[in-house]
């Protein structure tokens, strides 16, 4: 029987990592999981909630935020599965949903990733996947309001308006819910540490496709509450932009 890995990284989730625990444990038929929380330091009952509900989770406590991808890449020693789930907490889904992408995977030895369609909460697709990320595409996202070429680069980075009806092969693949296979993962090192948060799924994305396609497959659906914390607190657009630079700097 295959073996799917999971891992949430959190901080400050007391809100959401029930539900999305829920989720895994209700859908976990056809295969063995294991279900690894990172907490980077949380101040609300995030720790106690997943200790007391969920005491079948290996929960890793950090002393300290060092980033989205520094706390992912805490269990790439433990990983012994096929194939490794990247998820955000404040994800859902009402289905199957790893039995089938591990399934795509399986069956396109060719890929090396794939990802599901992201909703809103209201059902709206979410403005995912995207392309390589630009300069033009990243102002844009501040700009398009004003409409004109702003708004067409904006639609052309995030592939607003188009339908997926089969999987397909993108540039960028979203950290909020990501299947690799876990023998990629661990040739990468995981995530690059130097992005603490932002384009650390992009790089990621970039770097599996030396190993086989990245896909979105549009037979799947997962639910993403989606807070675009950047665009309401000047420190994550402070750390947006930081990350940006390192990105450029590193893909020239």
């Amino acid at each position: 029987m295959k073996k799917i890995s999971i891992c949430i990284v959190t901080y400050n989730n007391e809100n959401n990592i029930l539900s999305v625990l829920e989720c895994i444990y209700k859908y976990s038929e056809n295969f063995i999981v294991e279900t690894f929380v990172v907490d980077e330091n949380s101040s609300d009952r995030t720790v106690d909630l997943i200790k007391n509900n969920f005491p079948q989770v290996n929960l890793i406590v950090l002393p300290q935020n060092k980033g989205f991808g520094y706390g992912h890449n805490q269990v790439l020693d433990r990983l012994d599965s096929d194939f490794h789930v990247i998820l955000n907490p404040d994800i859902t889904f009402n289905s199957n949903i790893f039995d089938g992408l591990s399934k795509y995977l399986q069956d396109n030895p060719n890929v090396s990733i794939v990802s599901p369609i992201i909703l809103n909460v209201d059902g709206s697709v979410q403005d995912l996947p995207r392309r390589i990320p630009k300069i033009k595409y990243l102002i844009s996202g501040r700009l398009e309001r004003f409409g004109g070429l702003f708004k067409i680069w904006r639609d052309e980075y995030t592939c607003r308006g188009k339908i997926f009806k089969e999987p397909t092969e993108v540039d960028f693949c979203s950290g909020c819910f990501i299947m690799i296979r876990t023998e990629i993962f661990k040739k990468l090192r995981g995530f690059d540490e130097r992005f603490f948060m932002y384009f650390e799924d992009a790089d990621l994305t970039r770097r599996a496709k030396s190993y086989g396609k990245t896909i979105l497959n549009p037979d799947f659906f997962a639910t993403h509450v989606w807070e675009r914390t950047s665009s309401k607190k000047l420190k994550y657009l402070y750390i947006h932009i930081a990350s940006m630079v390192k990105y450029f700097k590193k893909w020239r």
